[in-house]
């Protein structure tokens, strides 16, 4: 696992025409390189050179691949994998056939999709209708019991098209409608002079075989329509090897003239640029050579000749951390040559989560449906994302461990003390008992979320430290407020704020030493914007002394503010830690007492099945939430910029993106 991210170089190849296709092929099979447009050459250079010629248009491609897709989809199966293989035997494509047998196809599709829409448009109306006959919502449904003199077969099949249910009962004949189409079934009974009969036995016993008659018709289509997807999976299936074929070829295809795009052209050569990982640089420029014997022109150009925003970055983490790198990604993307904050944020978020959330019993069912969830879109890979998503799935694998550690620390099981707390009695000390010495009351855990609260910053600033570091920005290492200066306040804040507490809020003792050190820090928050000015005017560009004087006192009593202010804030914000923690013990305990109110088992386990599941629901939702909240607004904000350039490589697996 790499702690920074990934190191780059830019690479720029000429080679001949001749040789374009197999280079493109080779840059597919590696998917290394992420391709970047030439026009930071001169003028004069781009003279001379020409646009991509494009062969196929780009949109068609898409469109095309879409529609194959749908196919894959519809049937539950997984796209193919694109190989060097399949590169190497790369049709032509014909886009006028592909486009004529994918009308073809579709148009002998069309009638099972024309038999399930009926269907299913049918069986919408029979489970709405027998919806109100369980509710006794009479006022949505209509039921004639009667007879007609003549024409019966006629009689009914005149109802049929208006969705209304039919059976014969003896003499009688019992017709269930909706209400709403209550005018064109009365229309219907008048014109084939329906009789009502009066008799409430036969009232009652054709609504009862009514209702028997819509269950029967419900499960009936219901079994249509799975034959009818067994069906249409079954006439896709017999067409796979040739859809698979069609849609290797056009994605090839697409991803051919992605790479394309990016190529300038002279009379006999092809130019591309881009950026490859310095592990990566070796194999491609080796590749090249290779495939074009040697008749090839290679530039590398390192980062550090080029503006860091225009350099893509690539953060290689293990993939037991891709859920918390997918926390950093929906973020930002970090800049060029920082930190790797994935491995810190998934530290950070475990530890919050167990400690607002900690139970063995509740932990240990977040992590069952990790797994059964996983397995679910396991043996489900087209199913759509429901509300416990592939990704939820993925991070409760970590997150249910982590409140069975805390149920374990604090002795927590479903709300009772099964296990005896490796720590200390969670619930005892809320509650007013079960203090071991070091942690006896309230004001202790918020002791212990505010110290988890000083140690997530210390850790963002001495990150940031770092950053700034590598990127030789030495001005904000000194100055800056997550700089040294506001890291030596906050040292010093910390230590004031301890030995407040420790004095039983009464008066504040620090060493001589210190008062003179907070008054330096503050002269040098002083001194900032003359330094800068001196700095600006070394490089050329320098404001007048009136607006120096503006800025030295306006944005030094600002930077003040924000740092005793801002630090103060951040740190309290991690109270929410021990609050979560604390609300969720309280709420264990107020279902306890209201099982305890009834001598009932049954009720009893009722009730604390019922609160446990609220409190995974709310209280788990509410810890997940409260733990980003802290990384992204307490930890990220002290070292993460997010102003990053993501690394987007086009390859075989890889996703087109726009250029």
């Amino acid at each position: 696992m790499n702690m920074f991210t990934r190191k780059m170089r830019m690479l720029t190849a000429v080679v001949l025409d001749e040789d374009k296709d197999k280079v493109v092929k080779m840059l597919l099979e590696k998917g290394v390189l992420d391709f970047v447009h030439l026009n930071a050459l001169d003028k004069d250079q781009m003279k001379k050179l020409s646009t991509h010629k494009v062969t196929m248009n780009s949109q068609i491609l898409s469109d095309y691949r879409v529609r194959l897709e749908g196919f894959f989809r519809q049937s539950g199966e997984n796209l193919p994998l694109l190989t060097a293989d399949d590169l190497e035997k790369l049709p032509d494509l014909d886009t006028d056939e592909l486009r004529r047998y994918l009308d073809k196809f579709s148009s002998s599709l069309q009638d099972v999709r024309n038999r399930q829409q009926s269907v299913n448009q049918r069986l919408l109306l029979e489970e709405e209708m027998l919806k109100y006959l369980n509710e006794k919502k009479g006022e949505y449904i209509e039921t004639h019991v009667g007879s007609v003199q003549s024409r019966k077969d006629d009689f009914l099949n005149r109802l049929s098209p208006l969705g209304a249910v039919t059976i014969e009962d003896g003499d009688n004949i019992v017709v269930l409608s909706l209400r709403r189409d209550g005018s064109k079934i009365e229309e219907i009974l008048d014109k084939f002079s329906f009789v009502e009969n009066p008799d409430a036995k036969a009232q009652n016993r054709g609504s009862e075989g009514v209702k028997r008659e819509l269950e029967n018709r419900i499960a009936k289509d219901r079994e249509s329509l799975g034959n009818l997807r067994l069906e249409f999976k079954d006439r896709i299936d017999e067409r796979k090897d040739e859809l698979e074929r069609y849609w290797k070829s056009v994605r090839l295809h697409e991803l051919a003239e992605s790479v394309e795009s990016y190529f300038s052209y002279t009379k006999n050569t092809t130019l591309f640029s881009g950026w490859v990982p310095l592990d990566s640089a070796d194999e491609i420029i080796d590749s090249i050579k290779s495939i074009t014997n040697g008749r090839c022109i290679l530039d590398i150009r390192e980062p550090e000749d080029v503006e860091r925003s225009r350099i893509p970055v690539s953060i290689k983490s293990p993939a037991f951390l891709r859920p918390f790198e997918h926390l950093v990604n929906n973020y930002g993307i970090p800049e060029y040559g920082s930190i790797n904050p994935t491995p810190f944020t998934a530290v950070a978020y475990i530890l919050m989560f167990m400690l607002m959330f900690a139970d063995f019993g509740q932990g240990f069912v977040l992590l069952l449906v990790a797994i059964i969830g996983k397995s679910w879109y396991k043996k489900h890979p087209m199913a759509k994302d429901g509300l416990i998503s592939r990704y939820l799935c993925s991070l409760l694998l970590y997150l249910g461990p982590a409140s069975m550690i805390g149920g374990l620390l604090f002795g927590s099981t479903f709300g009772y003390q099964i296990i005896p707390a490796l720590w200390f009695d969670y619930h005892g000390v809320v509650n007013g008992h079960g203090g071991n010495g070091f942690v006896n009351d309230v004001y202790d855990i918020l002791g212990i979320s505010i110290k988890f609260g000083i140690a997530v910053i210390s850790l963002g600033l001495v990150l940031n430290w770092i950053n700034l570091v590598r990127k030789k920005r030495y001005f904000e290492l000194i100055f800056d407020k997550y700089g040294l200066v506001g890291g030596a306040l906050y040292a010093i804040g910390v230590y004031v704020g301890f030995a407040f507490v420790s004095s039983g809020y009464r008066s504040i003792e620090m060493p001589v030493w210190m008062s003179y050190a907070i008054v330096f820090l503050v002269i040098l928050i002083f001194v900032k914007e003359p330094v800068h000015f001196v700095l600006l005017k070394r490089r050329g560009e320098s404001e007048s002394v009136s607006q120096l004087i503006l800025n030295t006192i306006m944005e030094s009593l600002i930077e003040i503010l924000e740092i005793f202010s801002g630090f103060l804030a951040n740190t309290l914000s991690f109270l929410r830690v021990a609050g979560l923690g604390i609300a969720h013990v309280s709420l264990m305990t107020a279902f306890r007492d209201m099982a305890g109110m009834t001598d009932i088992l049954i009720f009893q386990i009722l009730i604390m099945i019922a609160g446990n599941l609220l409190v995974i629901v709310l209280e788990g939702l509410s810890a997940g939430i409260n733990s980003l909240r802290l990384n992204y607004y307490e930890f990220f904000t002290k070292y993460f910029t997010g102003r990053g350039l993501a690394y987007s490589p086009i390859g075989l697996s890889g996703r087109l993106r726009a250029s």
